[in-house]
């Protein structure tokens, strides 16, 4: 009895860490949530995987310098049921993408919108 009692604890144990990690590994604290980004600019490619789909897109600065930024978008699943797909967006589309950056200041952001050229807008979360 309490070598089962012991195993059960040591599982129960396991699990809260386990579940700790993944916790981490979806959470925000990678960007900054106080700000919002809006870019335009071109599609070069579109990963609807696991487990995040990611859009990279081509962002022209006002210099003229071209910045490859990296979209994070939530999973497949969920932007299946919001109406997204494989084909959502083309290499070439351009788009404009709005969301949080990350703190470390690198072309990468948590996406929380993108507005399609003909004003359509798509929603990720």
């Amino acid at each position: 009895m309490k070598r089962i009692l012991l195993r059960t604890a040591n599982v129960a144990l396991l699990l809260v860490f386990y579940q700790g990690a993944v916790s981490a590994h979806h959470g925000t604290a990678a960007y900054d949530m106080e700000k919002s980004l809006t870019l335009k600019g071109v599609v070069t490619s579109y990963e609807f995987i696991n487990p995040h789909a990611e859009i990279r897109v081509a962002v022209t600065d006002d210099n003229g310098h071209t910045v490859n930024w990296l979209a994070e978008t939530n999973n497949p699943n969920r932007l299946a049921r919001r109406g997204w797909g494989r084909n959502t967006l083309k290499p070439g589309d351009t788009i404009t993408i709005i969301g949080n950056p990350v703190k470390s200041g690198a072309p990468d952001l948590r996406l929380t919108k993108v507005i399609l050229a003909n004003g359509t807008e798509l929603d990720p979360l």
